[in-house]
C-alpha cells in the first residue's frame, strides 16, 4: 500500500526538495505552503497534493489536516519543516519578531502535532519528524538567542512527547542539520535593527558577515543530503531519535562534547571579538 507523507513549508528549500524526493520514490505527498497559488514545480507531480496552510493559524492547521486525511485516507508520516530565523541582540528585538520566531518554530509544530495525534491514535501508529538544527542542542553564534531558543524548545518538546506518544505506537525523530545550501536562509533572516542603540553594532556586523559566508557555499551540505536522511527515518532505515546532518554539525558536536560548557562558550565568544 502506498504510504503518504505530510510536509509543512514546501514552497522552497528543504521542504520542496523533500517533497519532490518522496514523490519520486512513489510516496503520496501532502505539501503545505502559505501561497499555493504561486507554486509551479510541485504541481507537476500526480502524487503530490498542495494545501494552503500557515502553521501559526490553529484553525487553518485543523482544516488542512482534515483535508489531507480526506484526500489520501491515511497519513503515515508528518514532517514539521516550516520555520524562520530571527537574529539580533535580544534587547533590540521587536515584539513582532519575537512572537513570530516562537509562533512559527515552536507553536507551529505543536499545532500540527496536536492536529495529527487523533489520526495516528486511530490508526495505531504514525511518525513525526521534526526539523531542528545543530542550534537545537548547542550554541554556535551570538545574536541568535531567539533562534536557539526556538530550536532548543523543539528538541525538548520532541523528547518529552516520545514518552507521551509511545503507548500509541507513535514515533518521534529529530533531524539536526547545520548550515546548508538552497534554503535562502541568509536572505530571509529577520534582524533586530532600526534603534538608536549602537552598542551591538560591531558584534552584529561580525555575525552578519559570518552568515553571509554561508550563501551559496559549495562546502555546505546540500538539501538533498538532508532529504535523504528524512527518507531514511520515514522508511525505518534509520531508527535513531536524533539525526545530525553535515560535517559542520559533526565538528561542532565534537568540540562541544570535549569541553566544559564555560570553556566552549568562551571559545566561541573569542571568535567574534
Amino acid at each position: 500500500m502506498t504510504k503518504t507523507i505530510f510536509i509543512t513549508g514546501t514552497s522552497s528549500g528543504l521542504g520542496k526538495t523533500t517533497a519532490i524526493h518522496f514523490a519520486k520514490q512513489g510516496w503520496n505527498v501532502a505539501a503545505t505552503m502559505r501561497a499555493p497559488e504561486k507554486e509551479t514545480e510541485l504541481t507537476q507531480y500526480e502524487n503530490v497534493k498542495i494545501f494552503k496552510m500557515d502553521v501559526t493559524n490553529v484553525e487553518q492547521v485543523a482544516e488542512t489536516t482534515a483535508q489531507a486525511i480526506a484526500a489520501f485516507g491515511k497519513i503515515d508520516v508528518v514532517v514539521n519543516n516550516a520555520g524562520l530565523g530571527a537574529h539580533g541582540a535580544l534587547e533590540l528585538v521587536g515584539e513582532k519578531a519575537l512572537d513570530g520566531q516562537y509562533n512559527t518554530n515552536v507553536r507551529g509544530p505543536i499545532n500540527v502535532i496536536r492536529a495529527f495525534i487523533p489520526h495516528f491514535r486511530a490508526n495505531h501508529g504514525g511518525k513525526f519528524i521534526n526539523i531542528s538544527s545543530y542550534m537545537g542542542f548547542l550554541t554556535a553564534l551570538p545574536m541568535s538567542s531567539l533562534y536557539n531558543m526556538s530550536k532548543f524548545a523543539l528538541e525538548g518538546l520532541t523528547e518529552a512527547l516520545y514518552y507521551e506518544l509511545k503507548p500509541f505506537n507513535i514515533d518521534l525523530h529529530l533531524i539536526e542539520p547545520g548550515a546548508f545550501n538552497g534554503n535562502n536562509y541568509v536572505d530571509n533572516v529577520i534582524w533586530a535593527e532600526g534603534t538608536d542603540i549602537k552598542n551591538y553594532d560591531n558584534l552584529t556586523t561580525k555575525v552578519r558577515d559570518q552568515l553571509a559566508s554561508f550563501k551559496n557555499n559549495p562546502s555546505l551540505t546540500e538539501p538533498q543530503t538532508i532529504a535523504d536522511q528524512i527518507f531514511a527515518v520515514a522508511t525505518g532505515e534509520n531508527t535513531n531519535f536524533r539525526v545530525p546532518v553535515g560535517e559542520d554539525t559533526q565538528e561542532l558536536m565534537a568540540v562541544r562534547d570535549s569541553l566544559p560548557i564555560k570553556e566552549y562558550l568562551e571559545q566561541k565568544n573569542a571568535m567574534f571579538q
